[in-house]
């Protein structure tokens, strides 16, 4: 039985269901959990959360309610899923308007994932189904507009890559699932599972996890070990889809048995668990770690899109589709010889997205930046090749983006 109750009225030992109003709003990564600690109850309290329902077959009633004289909540049985009214699809924002969202959203995100992942050091039990509401933030920022969350998240820096890597990983395998034309169930799936798909690194130490250098190869067989803790904590815990499991199981498999923990091949490998394998290594590869600087979106997906046998190739097709070809972020050389970066994509052309452009090789100095829409019919420029960042060693490539 479920109640709805003002954060007035709360007290320790009530089984939270639900928050009330957005899930930016509530300081956890989870929403149904029993309250046991006052600094939780405190919290809640100073968030500015108004209401929240409870679970009478799981904790404790408002019993003071009765006792001073104030009329209790009303009681409701929980409507059938059968009920639940169909989400409406978020409507499509610009890039600059969604950058405001998505922030918001990478700010309370890390913090949720630290949360989850000291839970897990803690030896509590994890029930994915308390991640939802952050998985339907990332997922309705992704299908208003696909390349911004995706593209903030790149900017984690080295300390928060393990836990904001989740959030990238998640956001990536919505991006992907739309573009492969998944079901909302497969897409939750896809979502959940990236995720969770590093919770094993909880269980790794911390010096071998945060290492700053190259690791020996004892360390590396640890390492190695995290998509089997992760299936045993997930599986545990409860709430994980098959689908879910089998991601956090094989992201790390390739498609010529190379991978591991299994050396799965092909087909063998799960459709969602080979998605995850690409949308890993890319936001891997893309982001700064304490030992290597993150490559730049375009040269990564050209590198990825050679390495032979790792990906899916359908899939990899797919991804690049999704994030699109010159991907946000990207170093590009236009026609004229003015070198630019990608700010945004345009779904129907993704062979012309907008860049702004920085610099001439022709001078080799800096030009005032102007934003070229290579969509538009009056707009003479076109991107002649992918640049390598490493190579012309601009350091504020992401200022210029993400300023959008």
């Amino acid at each position: 039985m479920l109640k709805l109750i003002t954060a007035e009225q709360l007290q320790l030992g009530m089984y939270l269901h639900k928050f009330g109003g957005s899930w930016l709003k509530h300081p956890f990564w989870r929403s149904a959990f029993l309250l046991e600690d006052v600094k939780d109850l405190n919290a809640i309290v100073a968030s500015g959360i108004n209401e929240i329902w409870i679970d009478l077959s799981k904790g404790c009633d408002v019993a003071q309610a009765a006792q001073a004289g104030q009329p209790a909540p009303e009681a409701v049985p929980e409507a059938p899923a059968v009920l639940v009214p169909k989400r409406v699809p978020p409507a499509p924002t610009s890039m600059g308007q969604e950058l405001v969202h998505a922030k918001k959203i990478l700010l309370q995100s890390r913090d949720a994932v630290t949360s989850l992942f000291n839970d897990v050091r803690m030896g509590k039990a994890i029930d994915v189904n308390g991640a939802a509401p952050l998985v339907e933030e990332v997922t309705s920022s992704v299908i208003r507009n696909p390349g911004a969350l995706v593209s903030i998240v790149r900017l984690k820096n080295r300390d928060d890559y393990t836990y904001l890597h989740s959030v990238a990983v998640c956001a990536l395998m919505v991006a992907l699932s739309r573009q492969l034309g998944l079901d909302e169930a497969q897409t939750r799936d896809a979502a959940m599972g990236g995720l969770m798909h590093d919770l094993g690194k909880a269980m790794m130490p911390l010096e071998v996890l945060n290492k700053p250098g190259s690791l020996t190869e004892a360390e590396y067989a640890i390492m190695k070990s995290h998509p089997e803790e992760g299936w045993r904590l997930l599986r545990e815990g409860g709430g994980a889809s098959e689908a879910t499991l089998d991601i956090a199981l094989h992201h790390h498999e390739k498609v010529d048995g190379s991978g591991y923990p299994h050396k799965l091949q092909g087909e063998g490998i799960q459709l969602l668990s080979r998605m995850g394998a690409v949308c890993d290594v890319y936001d891997a590869i893309t982001s700064n770690r304490p030992y290597k600087a993150g490559w730049d979106p375009g040269s990564s997906i050209r590198r990825m899109n050679s390495w032979a046998g790792h990906f899916d190739p359908v899939i990899m097709k797919a991804f690049i589709r999704s994030i699109g070809i010159y991907p946000v972020g990207a170093l590009v050389r236009l026609e004229s010889g003015r070198l630019g970066v990608v700010t945004e994509q345009h779904a129907a052309s993704l062979l012309t997205p907008k860049v702004t452009a920085f610099f001439s090789t022709k001078s080799n100095e800096p030009i005032p930046r102007v934003v070229l829409d290579l969509s538009l019919p009056s707009c003479r420029e076109k991107i002649v090749a992918v640049e390598d960042k490493e190579k012309w060693g601009f350091k504020y490539l992401d200022e210029i983006w993400s300023e959008t």
